[in-house]
């Protein structure tokens, strides 16, 4: 069986919005604002792309990575991963093609089933709705966290606010850094 590991840039209050700066959100590009850069902070990021076996994306994340990440250097770990679009609206014409192979999901018993299967980790980047989803459902095994040290109000948030019994975590892996970022790994407990 695959686990499904969601990996996000959270600010304290739990916001994922617009992290680098996509268009629309009024604190858009706020892992960069008044931050002093550490690169240690994100050696977590290197180390998801040689732990996965692929991806997984809701579709407002797909769109908004796929015409970029294919050609920057430091996804270059994705390009040829296999990548799942979680989505009820995407064709296969709105795909693209220089991404390795993608293939739509069109409900999370697809995702369910996905989890079953052999093979590594499905990494989730972005994608707020569907990890809502995912946690939801009782598909998300590990949460991978980088907390800024940033309260930011509105903004899609990584958890939803489903009444839903308590959903226990153990922390597995932890650091603080000089610039207030801290990296919590959290597996799901069952």
């Amino acid at each position: 069986m695959r686990k499904i590991v969601t990996t996000a840039f959270i600010s304290l209050d739990g916001v994922v919005e617009a992290p680098g700066g996509e268009s629309g959100y009024r604190n858009s590009g706020w892992t960069f604002k008044d931050m002093e850069f550490l690169p240690e902070a994100f050696e977590i990021k290197g180390r998801e792309q040689g732990e996965a076996a692929a991806m997984l994306l809701g579709r407002v994340s797909y769109q908004a990575f796929s015409p970029v990440w294919p050609d920057m250097a430091d996804f270059a770990g994705y390009r040829q991963m296999p990548k799942y679009v979680v989505s009820t609206t995407l064709s296969d014409d709105d795909l693209v093609t220089d991404w390795g192979d993608t293939t739509i999901l069109r409900t999370l018993d697809e995702v369910a089933a996905l989890k079953e299967t052999e093979g590594g980790p499905l990494i989730v980047h972005g994608s707020a709705s569907l990890n809502q989803a995912l946690s939801d459902a009782g598909l998300v095994d590990r949460y991978h966290l980088l907390v800024f040290p940033l309260l930011l109000g509105a903004g899609k948030r990584l958890f939803s606010a489903t009444d839903k019994d308590t959903q226990k975590l153990r922390l597995v892996e932890y650091e603080a850094y000089a610039n207030g970022l801290q990296k919590n790994v959290f597996d799901v407990v069952r």
